[in-house]
């Protein structure tokens, strides 16, 4: 499903539901909701305790009747219905009462690269639950690659890696057009599950979910190419006792344990370049390729895919909001009409 430039600019407000975060940007207002996409449920009475950062605090230390969801998985909407809960609760009844004054409400929302039909009908389901009289979706690497400020709209290549939680999405783009793409199911989550399984199994130790971010306390000062014996020490759980221990961690085996998943990202970012045509190719050499998404501040993944592919490697100012910040800049009318549709893959 596509949507021209012209519809986008009628569009009222913009939704990102991320398997991590879920932004919302409201025309005229700008980003107005950046929070974990988690709702806390009561599940004797069904009710909604908490959403956003307080839900993603609850998450490991509820009591069994209260549950922590989360109703996005990669970057597609498993639950419609707790998807609107949580962003009714989040956007606020001052904001809702805003946009419902606005005749014939029309929403817009991200969805990932090669989006099935179901994944589209659920974005577009949970907008209309809100209020929305009509969605336009539109392709989260477009997305990203306009809010960063990437010249897609030229007769040239731009390469993007939106970085995601639970996927990782790679393009080359070239007269407002999606060129060649592929979709990794390997992200943020997946690097961290290496580290606990490294930490369970090298040093029998199990690490707290939330309150201990594995990835940046492994990783923490060193990055993913730093040579040398470095350690840190990590708190959490023996496996045996279930007591509370502590241990010092060589991060060059870290290092080791997350080179499963950043392959796969190596080899997709080789798939796309193969299916490039030459000249774009060229075009790439000296522009390189440009990394959003909440994880492409993984310490030292930037120096590692520099090293991998021999192109140069930029992050985002703000890599994390790119892709919402993409969507609001076409709801505003802030970016000159493309060559192409812009938004058909």
């Amino acid at each position: 499903m596509t949507a021209s430039l012209e519809q986008l600019r009628r569009c009222h407000f913009a939704v990102d539901l991320g398997a991590a975060r879920t932004r919302v940007y409201v025309k005229g207002a700008g980003l107005v909701v950046d929070q974990p996409s988690a709702a806390a449920v009561n599940t004797r009475t069904g009710a909604l305790i908490a959403v956003g950062e307080f839900a993603e605090q609850m998450t490991g230390r509820t009591p069994h009747y209260i549950r922590v969801v989360r109703p996005v998985s990669g970057g597609t909407v498993v639950d419609i219905e707790m998807a609107q809960r949580m962003l009714r609760h989040l956007i606020g009844d001052k904001i809702r009462r805003n946009l419902r004054r606005k005749p014939r409400l029309r929403a817009a929302a991200c969805t990932p690269h090669d989006a099935d039909p179901l994944a589209q009908r659920a974005a577009i389901e949970t907008l209309v639950g809100l209020g929305a009289r009509r969605v336009e979706l539109v392709d989260t690497l477009i997305a990203a690659a306009v809010g960063c400020g990437l010249p897609v709209e030229r007769p040239e290549a731009t390469m993007i890696m939106v970085c995601g939680a639970a996927t990782t999405q790679v393009a080359v783009l070239s007269l407002g057009s999606i060129v060649t793409a592929e979709r990794l199911p390997v992200g943020g989550e997946a690097v961290d599950h290496a580290i606990i399984q490294h930490l369970r199994h090298e040093h029998e130790l199990v690490l707290p979910t939330q309150s201990v971010r594995p990835l940046q306390l492994a990783l923490s000062g060193n990055g993913l190419t730093q040579q040398g014996p470095t350690s840190t020490e990590i708190h959490g759980r023996d496996v045996a006792t279930g007591l509370a221990r502590s241990v010092q961690v060589d991060t060059a085996a870290v290092r080791d344990a997350i080179e499963t998943p950043m392959t796969a990202v190596l080899d997709g970012i080789g798939r796309v370049l193969r299916n490039c045509p030459p000249d774009l190719v060229a075009d790439l050499v000296d522009r390189g390729i440009m990394m959003v998404g909440g994880s492409a501040r993984l310490p030292g993944l930037d120096q590692m895919l520099r090293r991998a592919t021999g192109m140069p490697v930029h992050i985002a100012e703000q890599p994390d909001i790119c892709a919402v910040q993409g969507l609001g800049s076409m709801l505003e009318g802030r970016i000159e009409p493309m060559v192409l549709d812009p938004l058909s893959a």
